[in-house]
């Protein structure tokens, strides 16, 4: 069984001998043991939590390729998995663990259940102990009404995280995410003995941490509170890992349940981008009294990792209502008004955790990136198609794909307007600030249209301009992206780099990374890690960064990593201009296709 799915390309070769392994610790041949343990394997490299055994067993069919393929029936497979010395339920420390349908490789199950555990126990608590009159004085200070929301939801999502320790707020690009953990800060900050709190900010990259260490920087300037509160609030941001403390070649962290942070409030923003697994890690290390607060879009891709973290947390798509308690308290102290269930029943606790904003400050009802990016949301390609078709937006713009032996000298132009002027400069902190102003966006790392060509082709186009001179490997103006973690030399998988020469070193070529507090860090290009030129880059390793403006270039044909939230993703790194370049039914069926993640984690902490 295994063996024809192996050959069929569906398991790998790590699939195969996992199986093999879990078999023949079964005492035996055990086929189904075998095959079992292999699925695990291939769903969790696949982006999964678990496999769900029910979704094939039984059927002759796995996924495309593999038919004819006599799966067990469900009820038989379990019966044989339960007896099994490999397989233990819930609770049981076992290579594999069963539980319903559900079979998780033990690492997972129990990244999986304290995750779950720690959220249902900081979203059971009673309220948070705060004097409500400096709070209602603060909030109404500092979110007065405009009259444009029937429901402030920035308003809402700062009550919540003061009032809770655990507050997920998710919104889109420019609705305002940082601005309001700015605020809730100072809330935090007012409380009477509050001065002294710890507060850490953390994100998942180097970069995501630099832009929310800006962020806040940039934000607690605009804020209406006292300049002794203002200097209280914290501006640099970490990575996780380096707020975790990483250990070298282990993963494992200095901080963790039994020597958690030194913190009273955690702040991690684009929380889309943490995996299960990371993300476990740092709840258990962030102390049970703490506040832990995430910011992120669930609309966005998932982790690269296993698990769609903040999806399943978010439980999107549905709506649920907060508790009548929790409507009675915003209303007394907030002053404002939201859904409430309109039958009896507690339901789950974190549904009065989750704050969703709604308002896009940065794309409004005339944006074409925001009607579009609503409208993909929504899984109407139609629509989507017809408004970037239009000429009612001029920030948004759909282009037919061209022939791939035409397409190098349709992007000339598009190269050339988008690179020039930062290859003309050598002042580190401008070069990065003209390269960031332009990027290409591929689906793919392969094929005509994956980033790999994309960027020889760029670098060709360049050359053949006389804007770069590629003699080697190595030249000014080259930009480069770090695709494996140095620990040691604080350089991670999607740290962006530009190549110049240092005029402190009789300008030798030295690669600049920009620092989070401003300042650039320079290294040798042989010292650096596994690393990729990134002219061009994947949807994927643009989460947590915007760009002036972006091309989208979509592959020629349909593939299971287009999807809805890739074609989202994509749009929304924008801020001011974006083209799409596709073929009709590739967008159309991107969108009709959503990443579906397998766990228990929804069902843990939703019912």
């Amino acid at each position: 069984m295994i063996e024809r799915l192996y050959q069929q390309g569906i398991l790998s070769d790590l699939d195969i001998q996992l199986g093999r392994f879990m078999a023949k610790l079964s005492g035996g041949e055990n086929p189904e043991i075998a095959l079992a343990a292999a699925m695990a394997s291939h769903y969790q490299g696949e982006g999964n939590i678990c496999v769900d055994l029910s979704s094939f067993a039984g059927k002759s069919t796995l996924m495309d390729g593999a038919e004819g393929l006599p799966f067990p029936e469900l009820k038989k497979w379990r019966s044989i998995l339960k007896k099994s010395p490999v397989v233990g339920r819930p609770g049981d420390f076992r290579p594999l663990i069963l539980d319903g349908s559900r079979l998780y490789l033990y690492r997972y199950w129990d990244y999986e259940t304290k995750l779950a555990n720690i959220l249902k126990a900081r979203t059971a608590g009673d309220w948070e102990k705060v004097d409500e009159g400096t709070l209602k004085d603060g909030l109404a200070r500092l979110f007065p009404e405009d009259g444009e929301e029937e429901t402030d939801w920035q308003k809402v999502a700062a009550f919540t995280s003061v009032m809770k320790r655990f507050c997920v707020i998710s919104g889109g690009p420019g609705t305002g995410k940082t601005f309001t953990v700015a605020k809730i800060l100072a809330l935090l900050l007012e409380q009477p003995g509050a001065e002294k709190i710890r507060i850490a900010l953390a994100a998942p990259t180097g970069k995501a941490a630099a832009r929310l260490q800006e962020a806040i920087k940039n934000s607690k300037e605009k804020l209406n509170c006292r300049e002794e509160i203002k200097k209280l609030i914290p501006e640099e941001a970490s990575t996780i890992h380096r707020l975790l403390g990483s250990v070298p070649d282990s993963p494992y962290f200095r901080h963790n349940a039994e020597n958690p942070l030194s913190a009273e409030v955690v702040v991690v923003d684009e929380a889309s981008m943490v995996d299960l697994a990371l993300l476990s890690k740092l709840a258990q290390a962030v102390p049970s009294t703490a506040r832990l607060i995430l910011l992120g879009d669930k609309d966005q891709l998932a982790s690269v990792e296993a698990g769609a973290v903040l999806g399943d947390t978010c439980d999107t798509g549905k709506v649920h209502g907060y508790s009548q308690r929790f409507c009675d308290v915003l209303k007394k102290i907030a002053g404002e008004n939201v859904a409430c269930p309109t039958e009896g029943g507690d339901g789950p606790g974190i549904r009065d955790s989750i704050v969703q904003l709604l308002r896009s400050y940065r794309f409004g009802v005339v944006s074409g990136i925001g009607e579009v990016s609503r409208a993909v949301n929504g899984g109407d390609g139609i629509r989507a198609m017809d408004l970037m078709k239009s000429a009612s937006y001029g920030d948004i713009q759909w282009k037919d794909l061209p022939r791939p032996e035409v397409l190098p000298a349709v992007l000339k132009d598009r190269i050339i307007e988008g690179f020039s002027a930062c290859l003309g400069e050598t002042e580190p902190a401008k070069v990065f600030d003209l390269f960031n102003r332009f990027r290409i966006l591929c689906a793919l790392r392969e094929g005509p249209h994956g980033i790999h060509y994309m960027n020889l082709l760029i670098e060709q186009i360049l050359k053949d301009e006389g804007l770069i001179k590629r003699d080697g490997r190595w030249y000014p103006g080259r930009p480069v992206m770090i695709t494996r973690n140095d620990y040691n030399l604080r350089l991670f998988n999607g740290d962006v780099g530009i190549t110049l020469p240092d005029p402190k070193l009789g300008n030798e070529l030295r690669v600049f990374f920009p620092a989070p507090d401003g300042s650039m860090r320079t290294f040798p290009p042989l010292r650096l890690p596994d690393h990729e030129t990134v002219y061009a880059m994947t949807v994927h390793k643009s989460q947590g960064s915007e760009f002036e403006r972006v091309l989208f270039l979509m592959p020629d044909r349909s593939v299971s990593v287009l999807t809805r939230e890739l074609v989202y993703t994509a749009i929304t790194r924008a801020k001011e201009k974006v083209e799409v370049w596709g073929k009709e039914d590739v967008f159309k069926g991107a969108i009709s296709r959503r990443i579906e993640r397998i766990s228990g984690l929804r069902e843990a902490l939703w019912g």
